[in-house]
């Protein structure tokens, strides 16, 4: 059980974010999340979404820093990685 945070290196409405996620389970990551008082609206399909001014306390909680190719590498090896869907090139549902 280990909960993992990358660099805050995503960039997005007007801040950088790091994403937090757990190699074993999407419930662990939700009760880690939760226990710092995360909303769940910062849950996208398998992490957290964490701004950069909140990364330090993140780690200080607990979570174990990994470059963010590593965060990935991790979440596909426990099958826990859900892709965004590709949009249909010809449009079709």
């Amino acid at each position: 059980m280990v909960i993992l945070i990358d660099p805050p290196n995503a960039a997005g409405h007007g801040r950088l974010w790091s994403h937090l996620a757990s190699d074993s389970s999407v419930a662990e990551l939700h009760a880690f999340a939760e226990g710092l008082g995360f909303s769940r609206r910062g849950f996208d399909r398998d992490h957290y979404d964490v701004p950069a001014e909140w990364y330090d306390d993140v780690v200080a909680a607990g979570a174990v820093p990994v470059t963010s190719r590593e965060l990935v590498r991790r979440l596909v090896a426990a099958g826990l990685r859900v892709r965004k869907p590709r949009p249909d090139p010809l449009g079709e549902p």
